[in-house]
């Protein structure tokens, strides 16, 4: 059984350290690696209030665990799509995080960047991936919210922010494109910012108080629960279903033990634009 802690409280930083702590046992590898990336997602440089972009504080809830718990050399990084990285960091705060640890921040757009191979591809032959993602244990640190395409954009898809070519992987197969990507640039832990969640799409900007932190070192059976508490059901979600196939994780919820509240205590209906429901029935 996939552990995944679905964790509701009023402090960001609290409840993340909180949600962290109830699956310490599992954490030991990460702790002891060399390198740590903390990448949260910055398509723009919007304020987490919007319900687009991470919130600092369970960035801080992250960083403050791993120091607590021995962690070493602790890095934040991303690669925004759409504006200036550092622009997106200080608007959400995460350069004030950064400062109040004393941890180096990196644009991953500007990191050398190394050709991987994706074993059995789908449909991602290769690609060129940050050199600090491929030499760390990654965090992923996305929101909660739903996408055009993917249906759902949460720990998973964040890899693409450290991809060279970020726009190459809409242009078709993005499902499969993203099952192939896990594959070679795998989360070793995923915390889903729950706080301010997004419906409509990754970019719309309708924000839903969610107070919720989800978190645990399998990636699909944490994008699954995820995908469940916005109502949407994981078989839905194309690339999480080939993920499983792939041997990457679970996103069958019989087979993850969900620690703190239940989803049935936490779903909302989040409402899909109607440029989403078009292009996941026609794409």
């Amino acid at each position: 059984m996939s552990e995944v802690v679905l964790l509701k409280g009023r402090n960001p930083v609290e409840t993340c350290f909180k949600a962290l702590t109830m699956i310490k046992h599992h954490l030991k590898p990460i702790l002891q690696t060399d390198s740590i990336l903390v990448k949260p997602n910055y398509i723009n440089a919007k304020h987490p209030s919007t319900g687009i972009t991470t919130d600092s504080r369970v960035v801080e809830g992250v960083v403050k665990f791993l120091l607590s718990n021995g962690g070493k050399r602790i890095l934040i990084g991303e690669g925004s799509g759409f504006a200036d990285t550092f622009e997106a960091f200080k608007v959400a705060g995460i350069d004030a995080v950064a400062e109040r640890y004393n941890l180096q921040l990196i644009d991953l757009n500007k990191d050398d960047f190394i050709e991987v191979y994706p074993p059995n591809p789908l449909s991602l032959n290769k690609t060129r991936v940050a050199k600090t993602a491929l030499e760390s244990a990654v965090v992923s640190v996305p929101k909660l919210k739903l996408h055009r395409l993917a249906t759902v954009t949460l720990s998973l898809k964040n890899m693409m922010g450290a991809l060279a070519s970020k726009g190459s992987m809409h242009r078709g197969r993005l499902s499969q494109k993203i099952a192939d990507l896990v594959a070679v640039l795998k989360p070793s832990l995923s915390v889903i910012d729950g706080i301010i969640a997004g419906e409509g799409h990754e970019t719309s900007g309708n924000p839903v108080q969610m107070d919720l932190v989800i978190a645990g070192t399998d990636p699909v059976a944490v994008d699954a629960v995820g995908a469940s508490v916005m109502g949407v059901q994981p078989s839905r979600v194309k690339h999480l279903v080939l993920c499983q196939e792939k041997g990457l994780g679970t996103c069958d919820l019989s087979k993850i033990s969900i620690l703190g509240q239940t989803i049935e205590e936490t779903r909302k209906e989040f409402k899909r634009s109607l440029s989403s429901r078009f292009l996941t029935h026609f794409g």
